[in-house]
């Protein structure tokens, strides 16, 4: 595989229910990672873009948490029917999706 244009990490963290920091296993990553996966796939972007589940990513309160490289920008929140417009508009576009971006002070 060539070096991808992107690579999505999606912290797919499952800690035990009522820990105090959360996961971002506990609120949709899986799907999330796989929604992912899905939409390259079927858009046939596989040499551009990579997407790696991954272990905590720090702001557990703020998840499902996607890290975007280069640029290291960190989405909060994220759900699936988030995924197509990161893709479309950050991944394609060049333009980070600022109302799902981590606040400076979290990330």
């Amino acid at each position: 595989m060539p070096r991808p244009q992107a690579h999505v990490f999606v912290c797919g963290q499952q800690r035990p229910e009522g820990h105090p920091r959360g996961s971002c296993g506990a609120v949709g990553a899986s799907v999330v990672a796989q929604t992912f996966s899905e939409e390259i796939a079927k858009r046939g972007l596989f040499q551009q873009f990579a997407v790696t589940p991954t272990g905590c990513l720090g702001p557990c309160h703020l998840g499902a948490n996607v890290l975007v490289y280069p640029g290291g920008h960190l989405y909060k929140t994220v759900k699936a029917e988030d995924v197509n417009r990161i893709i479309d508009e950050h991944l394609l576009g060049g333009n980070p999706v600022s109302e799902l971006l981590a606040p400076e002070a979290e990330w």
